[in-house]
């Protein structure tokens, strides 16, 4: 059982299927919260959730099944998007994201080109 079985348990079927301590530990709290904090209507429990973090991942699951009202909820997640050239940058000279990022402030177009050339192993894109 996932993180997405609970999801969807929560917004459409409202059946409870937390019945022992093995599938209470098999729930995620913050997949629940990321998944519902994409929704107007959900943000706010979501939010209530994470406030009350300490609370028994039980109890979290069934005030999310009875509150919530019943409906399709789907979304894609927002992932981070990767830059070719801080990638590069990290590739060349070692360096953590936060410091690629700084390094490209510094570096000229003519140098990032240089050193994307450098790293670059060849094949498809």
């Amino acid at each position: 059982m996932g993180p997405f079985d609970f999801l969807n348990t929560i917004n459409q079927t409202k059946k409870d299927i937390m019945v022992d301590d093995l599938t209470e530990n098999e729930y995620v709290p913050f997949v629940i919260n990321r998944s519902l904090s994409y929704f107007n209507d959900t943000v706010h429990y979501a939010n209530a959730i994470n406030i009350n973090h300490h609370i028994d991942y039980r109890l979290q699951y069934d005030f999310l099944i009875n509150i919530v009202r019943k409906r399709k909820r789907f979304s894609k997640w927002i992932k981070p998007e990767i830059e070719e050239n801080v990638e590069a940058v990290k590739k060349y000279y070692g360096y953590s994201n936060e410091k690629a990022r700084q390094a490209i402030s510094l570096l000229s177009s003519e140098q990032q080109q240089i050193i994307k050339n450098k790293v670059n192993r060849g094949g498809r894109k």
